[in-house]
């Protein structure tokens, strides 16, 4: 879009004066038709008859601001226009040539091109997302991030209740292996942990084996990969609840869970807040509750019973 531009003084000049109200409006419009077109100030002969009058167009060239074919005027940008055209006076001392609205448009088009490839590419690149690893060469034996796999996917075993706390003979001869991890303590109470070879479910303490075993035996299979501490909380739960009691239990939270719980350490929890169950007691749901006694009877039959005793005295029976 371009602008016809009008000096802010333009109101009060003594051309506009002397050609008067009329004729000034013949020229905002040929100006403004001049400037969409670039025609640099030309106003063809039909423009003018279109948007005024023969006596207004000569009122501006009376008063200055057009030119007829042949005019004199000394300053040299006013063009000499065709036989029954008109030239603006002074048009391209406040509006743009021709090729400067062109090659301000040419480089408009250019920014707008440039500025829709960088927004296609941004879209194109946040839709498929570039993974500078996924041609990587996979090592199985490497630990780097592209190789590594997700966290998703992999099973919490900690390395030192596996019983990979000291090289194997296999570490020693194959460098190429990655280095096992020295764990300053176990995960678990030490006169507890049993020996497990390489590649093996974690071990468990003997007196919770009983209460994996059970757990398996229900359909609670879960992973046993606990910390220290959980360790030890899991020791006092079987001490002080009965292991049938945390079966129960945990089958419960199993059935009632969104998702399948996948360690142990789901049902940490609930048993803590479990009460203490001795040994041999009843574990089972609604075992330890004292049944009342049964319903007494209504009014009906209680006025039935008392007449049958009635008849039923030594004093009925003598009369």
């Amino acid at each position: 879009m371009t602008w016809f531009k009008v000096d802010d003084t333009f109101y009060g000049h003594p051309k506009t004066l002397k050609a008067g109200n009329a004729a000034v409006g013949l020229w905002v419009k040929a100006g403004a038709y001049a400037a969409q077109h670039l025609t640099e100030g030309m106003v063809p002969g039909v423009v003018a008859q279109l948007y005024g009058t023969a006596p207004q167009a000569r009122k501006l060239v009376a008063a200055g601001l057009w030119h007829e074919h042949g005019h004199t005027c000394p300053h040299p940008k006013c063009q000499q226009p065709a036989p029954g055209d008109y030239y603006m006076h002074d048009f391209l001392i406040y509006n743009p040539t021709r090729a400067r609205v062109e090659d301000e448009r040419a480089r408009s088009a250019e920014r707008q091109r440039r500025a829709r490839e960088r927004a296609t590419e941004q879209r194109t690149q946040e839709r498929n997302p570039s993974d500078p690893s996924a041609n990587d060469e996979r090592i199985d034996d490497d630990a780097s991030p592209g190789n590594r796999e997700p966290s998703a996917n992999q099973i919490e075993f900690p390395d030192d209740i596996a019983g990979q706390g000291s090289t194997s003979q296999r570490d020693g001869t194959d460098p190429s292996r990655s280095p096992r991890p020295d764990p300053s303590r176990p995960a678990v109470p030490p006169s507890e942990v049993q020996p497990a070879s390489y590649g093996s479910a974690p071990a468990v303490p003997p007196n919770l084996r009983p209460l994996r075993d059970a757990l398996t035996a229900a359909g609670v299979v879960v992973e046993w990969s606990l910390a220290e501490a959980d360790w030890f909380r899991l020791e006092a739960i079987v001490k002080r609840t009965a292991v049938p009691a945390l079966v129960d239990h945990a089958r419960e939270q199993w059935r009632r869970a969104r998702s399948r719980p996948r360690s142990v350490r789901y049902f940490l929890p609930g048993w803590t807040a479990l009460p203490p169950v001795p040994a041999g007691g009843p574990t089972s749901p609604g075992a330890d509750v004292i049944p009342l006694d049964a319903a007494r009877p209504g009014r009906v039959q209680r006025a039935a019973d008392l007449f049958a005793a009635v008849l039923n005295s030594p004093e009925e029976q003598a009369r």
